[in-house]
């Protein structure tokens, strides 16, 4: 779907201003709610409670692979921005837009999932752990992207300027995943390879019957599905809202 738009391009009658959602976005959609379901069935009922962290555990299949949803999502700003640079083409920059927004949306749930695992678990909501407030930082700066848009009226200066922060702001979300491996004061499990040797954190993918499925599922479905929809729909969102501005600007020339 073209971002670039003319008022040439819009008319009255145009049927994509009434059928603004694509069919195939809908089956994903669709696809999508009927995975979340799954895998809350995987999550809750099907994997067994851990040996060690009994049933708060299982808040671990949301919450790692939220990280990985959002990790996905800013990946696509890194690529809009890109892209933008490269062919000044607006809808890259529109994906770039769509995966901030979305990626925080998917951070902010990896954080509070998080901080209730961490209350039962380190008897504290929150602790100045070197990944939590990494991440905390991490958040902090894509929501300033954001702000640095709306500060910016010049449209081609604000896509620029939004392209450049956009690449640079994945280095943060790098470390966040390095950090549990190069700091050894972090108390944060390393679900993934090796971790530090001094880490007091750990998690096993097969401490307990089913938690590989239940996180594979869960991770194919947050880490995959939702970041996709979510960011298809806020481009769609986009675009339309592109063709009513453009729409309302040809009725004032009449």
């Amino acid at each position: 779907m073209r971002a670039n738009l003319s008022l040439s391009d819009v008319s009255l009658e145009q049927p994509a201003l009434v059928r603004a959602i694509p069919r195939a976005l809908l089956a994903l959609t669709a696809l999508t709610l009927i995975g979340v379901g799954f895998g809350l069935y995987m999550a809750l009922g099907f994997a067994k409670a851990d040996a060690t962290q009994g049933e708060v555990q299982r808040i671990f299949y949301i919450h790692m692979p939220a990280f990985i949803g959002a990790f996905v999502a800013f990946a696509a700003t890194t690529l809009g921005g890109f892209m933008y640079l490269r062919t000044r083409q607006v809808k890259w920059d529109t994906l770039a837009l769509a995966g901030v927004e979305v990626g925080l949306v998917l951070a902010a749930i990896n954080l509070v999932t998080g901080m209730i695992w961490a209350k039962p678990t380190w008897n504290a909501w929150w602790t100045w752990d070197p990944r939590l407030t990494l991440e905390a930082i991490m958040m902090l700066t894509y929501a300033a992207y954001l702000v640095l848009r709306a500060s910016i009226t010049n449209a081609e200066t604000r896509r620029r300027f939004a392209a450049v922060y956009g690449m640079l702001a994945i280095i943060l979300v790098i470390m966040v995943v390095m950090i549990s491996r190069i700091r050894p004061d972090t108390i944060h499990p390393t679900v993934f390879g090796p971790s530090s040797q001094q880490a007091r954190g750990t998690f096993e993918l097969d401490a307990s019957a089913g938690m590989s499925a239940a996180l594979g599922v869960n991770m194919l479905v947050w880490a995959v599905l939702v970041p996709i929809t979510l960011m298809w729909f806020r481009i769609c969102l986009n675009n339309l809202t592109e063709r009513l501005s453009l729409l309302k600007a040809r009725l004032a020339d009449r």
